[in-house]
């Protein structure tokens, strides 16, 4: 396939984040409320779409562990495939639970549900105890954390760094924050310039909008454009992106060093219209060259 330009996404891609982002999803639940979902149960709520962002995740999550206390008798994949039925994200979460409960149960979950606390937890537990004051600016209140970021084994290869870096301006498209960003391409060594990333800080729509692929095709210069991605998001943002700028060829490529693994992954990434499925990033620079 030729391409001008490869964009890249973080999580899944270039690290694992099974035993950082993922963990630390399943334990700020715990942490808050006693309780929480399985660690597998994550991928549920990435396939229900609109959670390309780890901290809604998080916020579903606590949501549907609340509301199961209320009285809401589905499992998990019910109020999941729930949340995709009314349009995925948080606010497909929050109308689940509203269509589930009665009201007064609704009102004692709204009242329990906290994400401002959720995310200094789950902040905590994933920078530790250092880098949580260094970043966020607060004194952390959890004792003797590490930081499941130290847990983010590199999946890219230097040599496949070198290959896409030689041949194509590389670019990055994540969900994580600026500065989670740049330990994960520190980690990695990969430097991409400013000017050819996209993290949470850079826009508010998050993917699968296609505003920051299709600008970071412009930025380049490029006509065809590679995006790797380890969600079904990540192939949908590519899919949005041909539509919103249909003079630019835009290829959606799903990893199976995510959530999406093995033959199902395989078969969701086909059915949501990728157009290449890899066993991981580094299978990119055979499936790919230079634009003449």
């Amino acid at each position: 396939m030729e391409v001008d330009a490869v964009v890249l996404d973080v999580d899944g891609v270039l690290v694992d984040v099974a035993d950082s982002y993922r963990r630390a999803i399943v334990d700020a639940v715990e942490r808050v409320y006693g309780e929480t979902i399985e660690k597998a149960a994550v991928q549920q709520f990435k396939d229900a779409g609109g959670f390309n962002n780890d901290w809604k995740v998080t916020d579903a999550a606590a949501l549907f562990v609340l509301a199961r206390r209320e009285g809401y008798d589905g499992d998990v994949a019910a109020f999941t495939d729930e949340i995709a039925e009314r349009g995925g994200g948080l606010a497909g979460a929050e109308e689940t639970v509203e269509a589930g409960l009665d009201p007064e149960a609704v009102e004692r979950v709204r009242a329990e549900w906290d994400p401002d606390r959720l995310r200094e937890v789950f902040q905590q537990l994933y920078l530790g105890a250092e880098r949580y004051e260094e970043l966020e600016g607060e004194e952390p209140d959890l004792a003797g954390e590490a930081g499941y970021i130290n847990d983010e084994p590199v999946i890219v290869t230097p040599e496949t760094v070198d290959a896409l870096t030689s041949e194509f301006p590389v670019c990055v498209l994540t969900g994580r924050p600026e500065a989670e960003a740049e330990i994960a391409l520190d980690r990695v060594g990969l430097e991409v310039p400013a000017e050819r990333r996209f993290t949470m800080d850079d826009w508010e729509e998050g993917k699968p909008h296609p505003r920051a692929l299709v600008a970071l095709a412009e930025r380049t210069g490029a006509e065809s454009v590679a995006f790797v991605g380890d969600t079904l998001d990540d192939i949908e943002t590519a899919v949005n992106a041909r539509e919103a700028d249909p003079e630019r060829s835009y290829y959606g490529f799903g990893v199976l060093t995510g959530g999406l693994t093995g033959p199902e992954g395989r078969r969701k990434y086909e059915d949501a219209g990728a157009d290449g499925v890899l066993g991981s990033v580094n299978d990119l620079p055979a499936a790919v060259e230079r634009r003449e």
